[in-house]
């Protein structure tokens, strides 16, 4: 508006970003008389500088554009001197030399040519580069930057020996000149040339790091970085890799950047730079050692080679562990070998491979027992999980023989590498093994660990080494299994957010969608909804069913080629969902823990192989159960447990190559106060509760690349009113809330609740009060406990 104040008489609405000045101040005031609304904010501490320097720039130009050339100078010198009047503004105020003339190279004086090259565009100026007839091509302008450059960083997707080649004389001169060249570059679709990145190591003395990622395109960006002892650093930003046609010829649009007119961009390229070149997910590539890996790699990613994605062939090549997987093998190492530590849990988000880790350290055991045959327990709860465990192990240690089953019938003959479900373990006398008939006992999904059926496997045997495996050691209970079985402490972890920050699972577009149904008479049991009352209010409600398949139709691309996941309430919502879904034209089928297991298996293989739409289901796709091939989740029962709603979420995430995101849908219903979203919107962000209700309330602007939170208009005011009701809560709400935990310790129940200790305080009540108001702690503890009680009631927030 303020740009169109002085030229017409009927302003324009819309967004501006203009220094309010004397002038404009009194258009605005009018404006305001008139009728019109104008929108005013006070310039921020940081930018006060940036914006007056604008204006006064900008002032200054629209000046020196009317004044004659000889006197440009004069009135520079002007305004110089009249700002050295102010305080503490000598120091900077240097006069401009009769000219004007500009510094353009101090060279050594038996090298006087040799910054006579210099890139077209000026080092201080940005600019767009197409490569258009009237444009410097790019390959020219990056020539013209070698040859001056003190320091190279490159950031491409792919690297072409055609490419290279257009700037060999360039990388000859600056490895002449012992300038450091660092490359990151990845097998993306298996672009890259071997020999390409061969020549730039051997021949130009260049650092290449490469990802060897094939399951995702992690690296898309495009950029080189050329900086100079001088201080005149320059970047180029935008579409083109090192290929001949990025640099030549192609339709390819970058971006100029410069430490002088952007150098805040030109910081953090540097910074971003550093932070990926630190990342294990790059690795430094040396053509003598990784050249048949690197070969191995593109044929993969380009197609030539299919691999299957489902079932695991003996290949006879060994099985390598991703960086991250490295990274938690080796602290897994330190906590045994440097602190004696042989109970550990490890923690990895679903996806992140977590049982190809405890594989991969059994190998690693055997090794550090000079080879011999260790004996091992593998525990889990379901046939299907203990398959696909005992197929990871034999790929790992390529043994097509290695390991026995316990479930379902089958019983092993030799019981010495032993993968047994938690049922046929405690249907069996336990007193039949000794306590160390076992070296290695590896329990998955171990935040069962605290139930009656695990606590009897942990509690009698006793091996040389026991590994815990999960994704969410919390429980809703209040009870936490690193707390009860290993001394508070996680050997090694990686959890969702920070899987998803680096590519390593699938971004998900997640939907919230306003669902009327009205919760707020059911009745409110133990942190939960009544699932009885849940199932009835559900099934047979039509009119929530096509609400459900209304979203499917318009959120989901191709509800017909969809691989999706439908996790409900009961067995008879399962089935009412199922049969509903059919009668629209969408192949449905409902499964739950009665379903025998041969066609369990085949609903997964026709829902992989595309027979099947969607699986409605009832606790048993909770966790543990691969199936990559989901594309979409519907959310069709609320859970305010984050533990619920990771495992859910989970069987999505995982990366297949024709995936380009997980779709989930999540149907907001109108809940009771109870109900708490921040638990599944904290483990969904990992944002703090101040820090959810801000980033809701502007639309997730940060997320990790790809990822989506799109709520709308009715979910986004039920969310947040439900969360924004939970940070200012009564003592008599804390209580109620203190008395969901079992046995509850402060600095448990701080960490699960993720309230802070401020919040108590606020409420005028100290931890001891909420015991007594819970009715879990009493003036006088019950005979025979008295300091047991009040051990494990203490306060110390450290517990």
């Amino acid at each position: 508006m303020a740009d169109h104040l002085a030229d017409q008489a009927t302003p324009v609405p819309g967004l501006y970003e203009r220094l309010i000045t004397a002038r404009i101040e009194e258009q605005l005031n009018a404006l305001d008389a008139s009728g019109w609304k104008t929108i005013r904010q006070k310039v921020g501490e940081h930018s006060s500088p940036h914006v007056l320097a604008r204006h006064i720039g900008e002032t200054v130009r629209e000046i020196f554009l009317a004044l004659p050339p000889a006197e440009q100078v004069i009135a520079a010198n002007h305004i110089l001197e009249s700002i050295s009047t102010l305080d503490g503004a000598k120091q900077w105020v240097d006069l401009v030399a009769d000219g004007p003339h500009q510094l353009t190279a101090i060279a050594e004086q038996e090298a006087p040519g040799v910054y006579s090259i210099r890139p077209a565009t000026p080092l201080s100026e940005t600019a767009l580069i197409t490569n258009a007839p009237e444009d410097p091509n790019l390959g020219f302008e990056l020539r013209a930057e070698l040859a001056t450059a003190d320091r190279i960083d490159l950031l491409c997707a792919f690297v072409k020996w055609h490419g290279l080649r257009v700037l060999e004389e360039s990388l000859k001169a600056a490895r002449d000149r012992g300038v450091p060249i660092r490359v990151i570059t990845t097998t993306y679709i298996g672009a890259t040339e071997r020999r390409a990145l061969d020549r730039l190591v051997t021949e130009f003395n260049a650092e290449v790091k490469v990802n060897y990622e094939t399951r995702s395109t992690r690296l898309h960006a495009k950029a080189w970085l050329f900086r100079r002892n001088s201080g005149y650093d320059t970047a180029y930003v935008g579409s083109s890799n090192l290929s001949k046609t990025a640099l030549l010829d192609g339709l390819e649009w970058n971006v100029r950047l410069s430490s002088v007119a952007t150098p805040p961009v030109l910081r953090k390229f540097e910074a971003t730079f550093d932070s990926y070149w630190a990342e294990p997910a790059f690795e430094t590539y040396d053509p003598e050692r990784d050249a048949t890996r690197l070969d191995e790699a593109l044929t993969l990613a380009s197609g030539q080679q299919k691999t299957g994605t489902h079932a695991i062939s003996l290949s006879g090549l060994e099985v390598r562990p991703y960086p991250h997987q490295q990274d938690m093998l080796e602290q897994l190492r330190i906590e045994r070998d440097i602190h004696g530590r042989h109970r550990n849990l490890l923690v990895a988000a679903t996806g992140t491979g977590k049982t190809v880790m405890a594989a991969l350290d059994y190998k690693a055991l055997k090794r550090a027992h000079q080879g011999r045959p260790l004996s091992i327990l593998f525990v889990a709860h379901r046939q299907e999980i203990l398959k696909q465990s005992l197929r990871t192990y034999r790929e790992v240690l390529d043994d097509a023989n290695f390991g026995e089953l316990l479930v379902g019938g089958e019983s092993p003959n030799d019981w010495t590498h032993v993968f047994a479900s938690v049922q046929s373990l405690n249907a069996r006398d336990l007193e039949e093994f000794a306590p160390d008939h076992f070296d290695v006992v590896v329990i998955d999904e171990f935040h069962h660990g605290v139930s009656p059926t695990y606590r009897r496997i942990i509690d009698h045997f006793e091996p040389i080494e026991l590994l815990g495996l999960t994704a969410t050691p919390e429980r809703m209970d209040g009870r936490n299994v690193q707390d009860e079985f290993f001394d508070g402490r996680i050997a090694a972890e990686m959890r969702l957010w920070e899987a998803l920050e680096n590519d390593l699972l699938s971004p998900f577009h997640y939907f919230g969608i306003a669902d009327n149904t009205d919760l707020e008479g059911l009745t409110w049991k133990q942190g939960s909804y009544v699932a009885s009352e849940l199932s009835q209010l559900y099934t047979g409600n039509h009119a929530r069913a096509r609400l459900i398949v209304k979203a499917v139709q318009e959120k989901v691309a191709d509800p017909g080629a969809m691989r999706a996941l439908g996790f409900c309430v009961t067995v008879a919502h399962a089935h009412f969902m199922a049969d509903f879904f059919r009668q629209v034209g969408i192949t449905a089928k409902a499964l739950d823990g009665s379903t025998p297991a041969a066609e369990r298996a085949q609903a997964l293989r026709d829902l992989r192989e595309g027979r099947v739409q969607v699986l409605f289901s009832v606790d048993i796709f909770n966790e543990g159960l691969d199936v990559p091939d989901v594309d979409t989740l519907l959310l069709l029962r609320p859970t305010s447990s984050a533990t619920v709603f990771l495992q859910q979420l989970g069987r999505g995430l995982r990366r297949t190559p024709n995936k380009p995101v997980l779709t989930v849908l999540d149907f907001i219903g109108q809940h009771r106060k109870e109900f708490r979203f921040e638990e599944q919107f904290r483990a969904l962000t990992n944002f703090t509760r101040h820090r959810l209700t801000e980033h809701m309330e502007r639309d997730f602007p940060q997320l990790p690349s790809g990822c989506q939170i799109i709520l709308d208009r009715k979910s986004k005011e039920r969310i947040l009113d439900n969360i924004k009701s939970q940070i200012n809560v009564n003592v008599r709400q804390l209580a109620q809330e203190v008395a969901a935990y079992a046995e509850p310790r402060l600095g448990a129940y701080l960490r699960e609740s993720h309230r802070e200790l401020k919040e108590l305080y606020r409420a005028n009540n100290s931890w001891t009060g909420l015991l007594r108001r819970a009715n879990l702690l009493t003036d006088q503890p019950p005979e025979g406990e008295g300091r047991t009680a009040q051990a494990r009631l203490s306060i110390s927030p450290c517990q």
